[in-house]
């Protein structure tokens, strides 16, 4: 059982699928180190100053300055403005991993088109054939 374990474990997917969640940890880290230091200052500045991370709902209808003050003061808090940031994440993500498939499609070498098969009798020579049979069979 061990071996079964071993070779399992050393097969190509295994090891691609361990590659693949490293480094989708650390695009995921380069993606919201950009997203909240590059991408939302922008977004901020063009809708006025708002910073998304504070934007939030206090359910027992108190007005607090920022979430985490909502939160010690034992509120529950919807933080509908980290979910925006969320939204953008995924959207950055997403056009990331476009940008980076789209690259490794173009660098991939294009399989040469095989050959046709050889073109075999026609119709009409098909029939011709077989009328031929016949004829020689009476």
């Amino acid at each position: 059982m061990l071996k079964e374990f071993k070779k399992f474990i050393m097969t190509g997917n295994v090891v691609d699928l361990a590659v693949a969640v490293i480094m989708a940890g650390a695009i995921g880290a380069v993606v919201k180190g950009f997203v909240d230091n590059i991408v939302m200052p922008f977004v901020g500045y063009f809708t006025g100053g708002t910073d998304f991370a504070n934007l939030f709902i206090t359910l027992d209808g108190k007005e607090y300055e920022t979430v985490e003050a909502a939160k010690e003061a034992g509120s529950a808090v919807i933080s509908y403005g980290i979910w925006i940031n969320s939204i953008v994440n995924l959207i950055i993500v997403g056009f990331v991993m476009f940008m980076i498939v789209k690259a490794y499609n173009k660098t991939r070498t294009k399989k040469e088109e095989e050959p046709a098969p050889p073109a075999g009798p026609t119709q009409e020579e098909l029939l011709t054939q077989i009328r031929d049979l016949l004829k020689d069979q009476k």
